[in-house]
């Protein structure tokens, strides 16, 4: 195949691969309508107490842990989407590669995409180590579609060479590795949005036909946030560490406080912070968790602004 007809194929396959996450959100929400309640948090990542001011969870009725055949299904189906979605998706990125002979992630396009597959292979290994996870697919899901659909609309560039600027062995090591970071911490993030809504509930004890209790308990996304968030911590440590090197090649020094240096240091000290918070008495649980949360929103700001307004060797703003 020519350069022009993996570039039309690697298109193809974003298109193929928002669809399948699209009817992989249709088959959660199935599944989150008519299941029933999720397994106990301990066999769920092991025994252990809630971490937090929260309630333990009730003690697991089998009659109510087992979700009816058909919703099962649902569940099947929705994991069975995602998992091709993601191979379709990584067959993005491939055939992109492909077509220019570099790296595919050498604009804000291909960056995205390629974090955005991180954080769904991400939650794809959690899900399948956990099953009652998978109660909580269409909350992942739903922001990976929105921002596919966000990356197509707003940040797609066409297939092409490197800038000049770009072109440097670094390139592989910095971003590859901010790009796994980012990836995990947005799936962190978002157990932590749920931890705190499903905390809440079983704080208030709340109704069992509600939304939330149809989520993983209080201590299993918990688990999960911070489990995630130490694994994406050093990673994200190393890529801030290269991309200093990498400047210093570049321009002879390491550190120049421009936009995307701070808000990624800022990104660093804030889930410093949550990781030391959730290891300290009276910081465990829900404030612990708003630190996460606010981690990722500084994540986000840092990819949709600051990355396309910034300017220099750092940014991936007007890349193509």
């Amino acid at each position: 195949m020519t350069a022009d007809q993996l570039a039309a194929l690697s298109d193809t396959l974003f298109t193929i691969s928002v669809g399948l996450y699209s009817l992989a959100v249709v088959a959660s929400c199935a599944q989150l309508a008519f299941g029933r309640r999720p397994l106990r948090a301990q066999e769920l990542v092991g025994a252990g107490a809630p971490a937090g001011p929260v309630a333990p969870a009730p003690a697991a009725d089998p009659a109510l842990d087992a979700d009816p055949a058909p919703v099962r299904r649902w569940g099947q189906a929705a994991m069975a989407l995602t998992g091709l979605g993601a191979l379709t998706h990584a067959g993005v990125l491939v055939t992109r590669g492909m077509a220019t002979g570099r790296l595919p992630w050498g604009n804000m396009y291909e960056f995205a995409t390629a974090v955005v597959l991180i954080a769904v292979v991400a939650f794809l290994v959690l899900a399948l180590r956990s099953p009652g996870l998978r109660h909580a697919a269409v909350f992942v899901l739903a922001p990976v579609v929105v921002s596919l659909v966000a990356i197509g609309l707003f940040l797609y560039a066409e297939a092409g060479p490197l800038v000049a600027a770009l072109r440097s062995s670094w390139l592989a090591v910095h971003v590859t590795t901010a790009i796994l970071g980012f990836g995990v911490f947005f799936v962190s993030g978002i157990a932590s949005v749920l931890y705190l809504v499903r905390s809440r509930y079983e704080a208030r004890g709340g109704d069992a036909s509600g939304l939330a209790a149809r989520l993983p308990t209080a201590a299993a996304l918990d688990r999960v946030a911070h489990r995630t968030a130490v694994f994406g911590f050093p990673v994200w440590t190393f890529a801030v560490i290269a991309g200093a090197i990498w400047a210093e090649s570049a321009w002879g020094r390491f550190w120049g406080w421009d936009p995307k240096e701070t808000w990624a240091f800022i990104a660093w000290v804030v889930y410093a912070a949550y990781l030391h918070a959730r290891t300290t008495a009276g910081w465990r649980g829900r404030p612990a968790a708003w630190v996460n949360v606010v981690g990722l929103a500084v994540m986000v700001f840092n990819l949709l602004y600051v990355n396309m307004v910034s300017t220099g060797l750092h940014s991936y703003g007007g890349l193509s």
